[in-house]
């Protein structure tokens, strides 16, 4: 709230939110996109359309002016009403309901652009690609945008108990990642005792990606977002040329690499973050096409929204994704047309499903600043009065 209001908004409320399937209520002078009574699907990327960095034709993502609809501005979908830009409209699909509808643009545009945003590492037919936790929210739709282009996708997992859901939607193979114990940040090259322990277990992490191919293949791409644990084998098994692209960091955010293996091999470290209006709307289109499947994994009523929240802030949540009704009365509504032949048999996750993935807190050793407490989730952070501009100034060119 106090951050909005130093860019002048007046309310010192906030509604978060930033996933959403609903009906046009009213448009504004300038929308022609869509109109009142149309059924849509909101993606949360939002921007001034007179930013010059937007008016010359620049990726909208990389405008000052960007910012997530929900979060980091107000008046997103936990309400009876939202306030959103018309280009942030799609049409929804009309073989799904409400809830399943409001489930998979996040995720889904952001695992798009992941794999569809950077050029010549676009995956393309018959690339191998690496999905880590492939029965999560973003791993389950990088799974099947893959399967969508004709792309070959591995997923990572924590248990062979999601192998048969990774497998239906679209996955060749899996991994189960707790069959190894490398993880976590690389040790220096000067350790030799500690580096040699790291790259054999390195080489057997790539040797199951051989065995589940039936060939000594590596991924073109690797679908990251766990972070410190495993950038350092990400970047290993990566194919020569190929990229690692990553747009969080759940198990922490201190990345390390060998550089030998980045240049000499000549591979791409890529951020990536959500997803352009363009990249959106093909996103959806395989949404309406029924190539994609909201994996919905529990939907909430709205009283219920408190305890969403909670299961997320304890990492103890389904996988796949979730939803939550506001208008809609009961489960199930909203879906006119039937299932399109292209979508595969939705599976469900194992009964009791949740993360076990810990947050990268607590800290051992306290950075300058925090003072963890015994009873806190994450650490308490002290306002040392800094300021984002103080220490983040634009270059001097700009």
């Amino acid at each position: 709230i106090a951050a909005r209001k130093k860019t002048g908004e007046k309310e010192d409320f906030h509604i978060g939110g930033s996933d959403a399937s609903g009906i046009v209520y009213k448009v504004g002078r300038n929308a022609t996109n869509f109109r009142v009574g149309d059924e849509v699907v909101v993606h949360c990327g939002t921007y001034a359309g007179n930013c010059p960095v937007v008016r010359a034709g620049v990726d909208h993502m990389y405008s000052p002016t960007f910012r997530i609809w929900g979060y980091e501005t107000n008046f997103g979908s936990f309400a009876q009403f939202s306030r959103v830009q018309a280009h942030q409209l799609c049409p929804k699909p009309k073989h799904m309901n409400w809830e399943s509808a409001a489930a998979y643009m996040l995720v889904g545009a952001t695992a798009y652009r992941m794999l569809m945003g950077w050029g010549e590492h676009a995956i393309r037919k018959d690339d191998i690609v690496l999905v880590w936790g492939g029965a999560g929210g973003l791993g389950s739709m990088a799974i099947q945008i893959c399967r969508a282009i004709g792309a070959t996708p591995i997923a990572v997992i924590s248990g062979d108990d999601k192998v048969a859901y990774c497998r239906n939607l679209g996955a060749i193979g899996c991994i189960d990642r707790l069959r190894f114990d490398h993880w976590g940040m690389l040790p220096h090259w000067k350790d030799a005792a500690g580096y040699d322990i790291w790259l054999k277990g390195a080489r057997a992490f790539g040797a199951a990606i051989w065995d589940v191919l039936g060939e000594k293949r590596s991924p073109r791409v690797v679908f990251e977002h766990p972070g410190e644990s495993t950038i350092p084998t990400s970047v290993f098994v990566c194919d020569t040329g190929g990229m690692v692209v990553i747009c969080a960091g759940t198990s922490g955010y201190n990345a390390t690499v060998d550089l030998r293996y980045l240049w000499m091999r000549q591979k791409r470290f890529q951020g990536s973050h959500f997803a352009n209006d363009a990249q959106c709307y093909a996103l959806n289109d395989l949404a309406v096409k029924g190539y994609i499947d909201p994996c919905l994994s529990r939907t909430f009523v709205y009283d219920e929204l408190p305890v969403a929240h909670q299961l997320m802030f304890e990492n103890k949540h389904p996988h796949g994704n979730m939803a939550v009704l506001i208008g809609a009365p009961v489960l199930g509504r909203g879906a006119t047309a039937k299932l399109p032949p292209v979508a595969g048999r939705h599976v469900d996750l194992p009964v009791g499903d949740v993360h076990n993935t810990p947050h990268p807190y607590p800290m051992s050793v306290p950075l300058p600043g925090i003072t963890p407490q015994l009873t806190d989730l994450v650490p308490v952070v002290t306002d040392d009065g800094a300021k984002v501009g103080a220490v983040m100034r634009p270059p001097p060119w700009r």
